[in-house]
């Protein structure tokens, strides 16, 4: 995060002129503003925005990193020429309900990570035993993959449980996108680290969530329920 810039979490109206931002990260962080006021007023996560100066080959648009006990929400979108890639397919109507979903998600792992949950499994959950590969290295490299998966598919429920709260008529298109954006995975026939759908499929709808608790231990059951058939 060499010479990045540190944004001060603002109400939408005042972002662009606080922080001298381009339009795209303007638009991207107004789009995810109330889930991010949400998790710092609400929930009062230490959260942290960091502006990338300039984004390295292969930077994803948004991002989680945690650094001194904070999160940090890292916009890599200068310089980017994929950073919208992930919206293309969509109408132009949709594209800020999925950057506000996407946040959802960033803010999940924000979540996990400040209740010490990190790469963790639930209490009472034992890992069923995995067959052994050549080598240690790609023993700890299977087992990475598993944990970030893990995380990936809790963050995605998170994400459906933010829609279904917030956007209940918009929870089929974000649910629709989630898979879309997940269905290269599926189709290379192999459990990559972002292949989340041992989790969506336990989601076809929003009644699939409790009505009550907040949207973490909400995404949190299902979440577990999607663990037996994850790995």
């Amino acid at each position: 995060m060499n010479r990045a810039v540190l944004i001060p979490l603002l109400l939408s109206s005042s972002l662009a002129s606080a922080a001298q931002l381009t339009e795209l990260e303007t638009r991207w962080l107004t789009a995810g503003m109330p889930v991010l006021n949400y998790a710092r007023h609400e929930l009062k996560l230490p959260l942290d925005i960091i502006v990338q100066p300039q984004a390295r080959a292969g930077d994803v648009p948004l991002a989680l990193g945690f650094e001194g006990g904070r999160c940090k929400l890292v916009l890599s979108m200068r310089g980017n020429p994929s950073a919208e890639s992930v919206l293309e397919a969509l109408p132009s109507g949709q594209r800020e309900l999925m950057i506000e979903a996407m946040t959802a998600h960033e803010v999940g792992h924000c979540w996990r990570y400040v209740q010490g949950a990190w790469h963790a499994l639930p209490a009472g959950f034992v890992e069923r035993a995995h067959e052994a590969q050549d080598g240690a290295a790609l023993d700890d490299m299977a087992q990475s993959l598993r944990e970030t998966r893990r995380e990936e598919g809790y963050a995605d429920l998170v994400a459906l449980a933010w829609t279904r709260q917030r956007h209940p008529g918009q929870y089929g298109q974000v649910l629709d996108w989630l898979r879309q954006v997940r269905k290269p995975l599926a189709e290379e026939g192999q459990a990559g680290s972002h292949d989340t759908r041992a989790w969506l499929q336990l989601a076809p709808a929003a009644t699939a969530f409790a009505s009550d608790g907040n949207v973490f231990e909400q995404a949190a059951t299902l979440w577990r329920e999607g663990l037996q058939g994850a790995d």
